[in-house]
């Protein structure tokens, strides 16, 4: 007989956990790195058990089923975008933080760095301003994402440097028009900058891709693992005892 979690997932179902997700993060309860990461795990997942464990924390189940896309969130009225300027000075974001709004970057003599990894993006896809004038912005974004960069560079450069998901994934968007003069605007992705240390959920998620095991058995392969280490240790700590 099947097990449950041993069913296999159709395409219906990972687009269905894929649009969760995606619904979960314009909540705010998911970073963009975790977005990213349940994304691609949830087109590469082969079974139920493996869906179900990206949605376990999530509201509304954890039963992967097929469901109609919801409208997607009204952009707030009345809301400017959001300015981060280095005028012959720096201008630093990252870490946890909130993006409901455009951005807008502008580095004059100076740089600009926006590190969107671990912030909350509460919109349906992430467009940013950038301009630079002897200066540089750069950008950091998970691998998995899609980048569109378009604008122009005058005496500088403007490039993108981030492995992207295939063509057709429902994944995070994040559009960047650039103005570069004798500047440059960059956009790159967790290989060519400092990856971020994983919490233990996207960590086990990362090990299950690589892995292939399920979650399950590899928590009881622990627990047995450690009850011989313990029971191994008792023997040697009577064993020492009996000697003296």
């Amino acid at each position: 007989m099947t097990e449950p979690g041993e069913i296999r997932a159709s395409d219906a179902e990972r687009e269905a956990v894929v649009e969760q997700l995606r619904v979960a993060s314009v909540e705010g309860r998911l970073t963009l790195v975790e977005l990213t990461d349940r994304t691609e795990a949830a087109y590469t997942a082969t079974t139920h058990a493996e869906l179900a464990l990206l949605t376990q924390d999530l509201p509304a189940g954890t039963a992967p089923a097929p469901a109609p896309a919801p409208a997607p969130a009204p952009r707030p009225e009345g809301r400017k975008r959001r300015w981060f300027v280095g005028v012959m000075g720096d201008s630093k974001r990252r870490g946890s933080w909130r993006i409901e709004q455009e951005l807008g970057a502008v580095a004059v003599m100076g740089d600009v760095l926006l590190d969107l990894r671990e912030a909350e993006v509460r919109t349906n896809q992430v467009d940013i301003l950038a301009v630079s004038v002897m200066g540089d912005v750069k950008i950091i974004v998970p691998d998995g994402v899609i980048v569109d960069l378009d604008g122009m560079a005058i005496m500088g450069d403007k490039k993108v440097d981030v492995q992207q998901a295939p063509p057709g994934m429902n994944v995070p968007v994040v559009r960047v028009q650039a103005y570069a003069v004798m500047g440059d605007v960059k956009v790159i992705g967790d290989a060519q900058a400092q990856p971020l240390q994983r919490g233990f959920a996207a960590w086990r998620e990362h090990w299950q891709r690589l892995h292939g095991d399920d979650w399950r058995q590899l928590g009881r392969q622990l627990r047995a693992e450690g009850r011989e280490l313990r029971r191994q240790l008792n023997d040697d700590r009577r064993g020492l005892h009996g000697g003296h």
